[in-house]
């Protein structure tokens, strides 16, 4: 019995129909694998759970959709041979110096070629892009259909799924063997094409690359060198300490004997400001803690773990000889990961505000010799040292220091230094009065030493 023409059209469209459906099912699934389907499933979403015993079982799940796809394909070539070349046999008879069995072979070659591209179009390659870009809710709305399916062929998919196990095994691969884990290669890389694609961002990208990078870094390579070091000698009185300390801004210095290679201790910053008795036997008790040595090849993974579990923040980094390579803290290591803390700029820089300035205390002190053309001549280094220098004590809020031309008042400030300072230039009077005060002063100071 022939077919009619719109009924053998039907019948394609409804097989390519098919076979898009279960090519999209087949990417829908595998791509909403991951934590957003495991927690609909937890949160008791049916089609979730459903969907979720289908992708933890990908060998059944993808024998049976390509066995839906191979049937689609096979009856869409067999119905489109036996119904369509007999009628381009029938129409082109006659017309062209050709036999019969010569057409029947080239309309045979024509409806492979032109179904195929059909299929291959519309039937695998747009449900799949369709797929790829909305997983979830694809696979969802197909699990029911893919359920259905999976009962329907499963005598097949048994079949097919033993014979493929029994190649597997003559091909000495283990079926059963789970799949390969992703490398670190592959979570690198699967970040840089997010980080191209705009769905993880640069910073985020960097710390991920930084993360993979930490174990292969050695100490000796992020520790700030010997060189570069404050450090703090036994043999120094305690008001040489205390201008060191107040007059640069690391929160650790190494006490040392005779030179750098005999470290003693570190003392904390922080603690000796705080005490009252800066005497140096009070402070080597209170203030200064016993070093933690690491070897210079130590990498910095481990140093991060050691320094975790003995609650350490800093470590004296030794070279091959036994001797100061330099130092290395805690946010030396966390900057490998998390990157360069960009403070300088915002530290640096003074605020114009009203008649004066507001300057950082970390600023150095020159900033206010440029800004009002004074000389503040002195060892401190920043501008809250050499407001600490003047007042010769920790300032507070609302403290006020007449030097130089300028008038200074302490806006902020901790327990330890100066934040920040408002800073503006005296009148010309009153810098007059001020110069006779200081005169005055000395004046004073002569005839007593007379």
């Amino acid at each position: 019995m022939d077919i009619p023409l719109w009924l053998q059209i039907i019948i394609q469209i409804g097989l390519i129909a098919l076979n898009a459906v279960f090519a999209c099912a087949e990417i829908a699934v595998i791509e909403a694998k991951g934590p957003k389907l495991d927690k609909l499933a937890d949160d008791g979403n049916k089609r979730a759970k459903k969907l979720k015993r289908l992708s933890d079982n990908p060998a059944k799940f993808l024998a049976t959709i390509q066995v839906a796809i191979t049937l689609a394909g096979f009856l869409g070539s067999a119905f489109a041979a036996e119904g369509f070349s007999g009628m381009i046999v029938d129409a082109l008879d006659g017309k062209v110096a050709l036999s019969r069995a010569a057409l029947n072979t080239l309309s045979v070659i024509v409806i492979t070629i032109v179904l195929s591209f059909v299929t291959l179009v519309f039937g695998e390659l747009v449900p799949k892009r369709i797929a790829m870009r909305k997983a979830e809710s694809v696979a969802l709305k197909l699990t029911g259909t893919i359920r259905f399916i999976s009962v329907i062929f499963a005598p097949l998919v048994w079949l097919l799924t033993v014979s493929t196990n029994g190649v597997l095994r003559l091909l000495r691969i283990n079926p059963h063997e789970e799949d390969e884990k992703m490398s670190e290669d592959d979570i690198r890389m699967l970040a840089d094409a997010g980080s191209e694609k705009g769905v993880i961002d640069e910073e985020t990208n960097e710390i991920i690359q930084n993360v993979f990078e930490f174990d292969d870094i050695t100490v000796g390579e992020i520790a700030t060198h010997r060189t570069e070091l404050k450090v703090l000698y036994l043999e120094d009185s305690d008001e040489e300490w205390f201008r060191t300390v107040r007059d640069d801004v690391h929160t650790y210095y190494p006490v040392c004997d005779e030179d750098i290679d005999h470290i003693v201790g570190m003392l904390d910053e922080e603690v000796y400001l705080r005490l009252d008795d800066r005497s140096r036997e009070n402070v080597m008790k209170q203030a200064v803690i016993a070093p933690h040595y690491v070897t210079q090849v130590m990498k910095t993974d481990a140093l991060f773990r050691e320094m975790k579990r003995e609650h350490s923040n800093i470590a004296i980094v030794i070279d091959e000889y036994g001797g100061t390579y330099g130092l290395v803290t805690m946010n030396d290591l966390i900057q490998q990961i998390i990157g360069e803390f960009d403070t300088e700029e915002t530290e640096a820089d003074a605020v114009p505000s009203g008649d004066g300035y507001l300057i950082a205390g970390s600023a150095e002190r020159e900033k206010i010799d440029e800004l009002f053309d004074v000389e503040t001549g002195t060892d401190s280094a920043t501008v809250s040292g050499w407001v600490m220098e003047q007042l010769e004590k920790i300032p507070e809020e609302g403290d006020e220091v007449i030097s130089e031309g300028v008038k200074l008042k302490v806006t902020k400030a901790d327990d330890k230094r100066v934040l920040e300072v408002y800073v503006e230039k005296l009148p010309q009077d009153e810098e007059d009065a001020e110069e006779e005060r200081e005169s005055r002063k000395q004046r004073k100071a002569e005839l007593k030493e007379s």
